[in-house]
């Protein structure tokens, strides 16, 4: 059976309107109306281009008309996440405070997008500050799956989004698992890429050497194509590495596991973890094994006794983003981001380069291990996505009862390495769960293809929640 239209994948919507069986204008408008019917209702977006994207999607399609060459995105609508600038809207950042971005200011990631022809409906909405908890008065994005549960940290309104059909792929950033929770909580693909693949030039930072900017998607080759195309150096962003073009989107379509060695800590990944979530995972190793993957037991370096460091090491880099506004803007902020701020006044210099001294120590331990292995499983999260009272419990307690939430992801940002989020079962009460694979510096084509092979074992791209 097929697919309704906002549930089709990016890569076969591009596809029908390069061929001509879609027109953009038609996805568009179809994008558009279904965001005026369930937006009320789940609440993604910080605002909605509608007068631009109609105008911008007539003129993909008159693009087309004239034979011109055309993007590997081009005409399908996108959206991109509320700390990326672009030109005509307000960069709100979850917040009320002032980014310094005026709407003359475009992304670069938001510019390749749209030099790939894509068609940006709206900027979705996150967290405030694109940390743990929405601002009082920004209510939060509803989890299509499970509207009771977490949606899933600061990229909240991405994988809201494009879990609902309200866009065909959206952006979100990554600092501490912005990719991965949403995309695990909304049973979504998300690639956490290498730290400096994606230029962050326009993109409002929460903590400049932990943020990573990646697609969330319903598919992995889905993912490939949007980092295809907003991947590579920048010279607007001296941090943006300078290295050959990914080419991950004909690594998913040529999806394999086979001889792929894959790692896994049994202590880290399944001992200290919820029973469903090492259940699922299991079944997730399973289905990796079956499709030709090698699971090889390793041991990963130490983590926990590094994570409230790492935590208050991602506050000081805040306090330095909002050094304009804060604190003498004060007022501007909700007591938890003002809480989140304080934090870093008050750490120390010493807990700062320790901190350093270990993501150096960390990043080389890993890079010794991926000469034995091709990646390594985890889950995103040692829980299932909490409740929504659960959560609130959570993001309001003291860090060291926060920090707990991230031994699977802040670490990684830590050692800039990428990760590829990929569904694996739901509970019995329908709440997504999802797990990660883990690679080496620059090795996002070998994470999608393995991704892409596990999703043809998974079947999980076709599951959508009923809307």
């Amino acid at each position: 059976m097929a697919s309704a239209l906002h549930y089709r994948t990016l890569a076969e919507t591009a596809a029908d309107i390069s061929s001509g069986r879609l027109s953009s204008e038609e996805v568009t408008r179809h994008t558009l109306e279904r965001i005026g019917e369930l937006e009320p209702r789940l609440r993604a977006f910080a605002a909605v281009r509608e007068k631009d994207a109609m105008a911008e999607a007539r003129e993909a399609d008159a693009r087309r008309a004239r034979g011109e060459t055309l993007g590997p995105l081009h005409g399908v609508p996108l959206a991109v996440k509320d700390l990326c600038a672009m030109e005509g809207t307000a960069t709100c950042a979850g917040g009320f405070f002032r980014t310094g971005f005026d709407p003359a200011h475009t992304a670069t990631v938001v510019r390749r997008l749209q030099d790939a022809g894509a068609i940006i409906v709206g900027k979705v909405q996150l967290t405030e500050g694109a940390w743990g908890a929405h601002h009082p008065d920004v209510p939060p994005p509803v989890n299509p799956w499970a509207p009771d549960h977490w949606s899933g940290a600061s990229s909240s309104g991405s994988g809201v989004a494009v879990a609902a059909g309200l866009s065909y792929g959206a952006i979100g950033t990554d600092t501490a698992g912005s990719i991965r929770f949403p995309s695990t909580c909304n049973r979504l693909v998300g690639l956490k890429p290498t730290w400096g693949r994606v230029s962050r030039h326009g993109v409002f930072r929460l903590s400049d050497t932990l943020d990573h900017v990646g697609p969330i998607t319903r598919s992995v080759l889905d993912a490939a194509l949007m980092f295809d195309a907003i991947a590579g150096p920048d010279p607007a962003d001296p941090t943006a590495l300078d290295v050959p073009p990914p080419g991950s989107a004909q690594a998913a379509r040529n999806g394999s596991l086979e001889g792929v060695r894959i790692g896994l800590d049994t202590a880290y990944a399944l001992d200290s973890v919820e029973p469903a979530i090492a259940a699922s995972l299991k079944r997730a190793i399973a289905a990796l094994e079956s499709a030709g993957a090698e699971i090889v037991e390793i041991r990963l370096p130490e983590m926990r006794e590094h994570l409230l460091r790492l935590y208050m090491s991602a506050a000081v880099e805040a306090a330095i983003s909002h050094a304009a506004t804060y604190p003498s803007e004060a007022e501007s902020y909700s007591d938890g981001y003002r809480s989140f701020l304080n934090l870093a006044h008050s750490t120390s210099a010493v807990d700062y380069a320790a901190t350093a001294i270990w993501r150096r120590e960390f990043r080389g331990s890993l890079a010794r291990l991926f000469k034995t292995v091709d990646m390594v499983i985890a889950p995103t999260m040692p829980v299932e996505p909490p409740t929504l009272a659960a959560f609130d419990a959570v993001a309001s307690a003291p860090p060291e009862a926060v920090v707990s939430l991230m031994l699977y992801t802040i670490p990684f940002n830590a050692a800039g390495i990428p990760t590829l989020t990929l569904p694996m079962d739901t509970t019995d009460a329908g709440v997504p769960l999802g797990f990660q694979l883990i690679g080496s510096e620059l090795s996002e084509a070998r994470l999608l293809s393995a991704g892409a092979a596990y999703e043809q074992v998974a079947g999980y791209a076709a599951d959508h929640p009923a809307m």
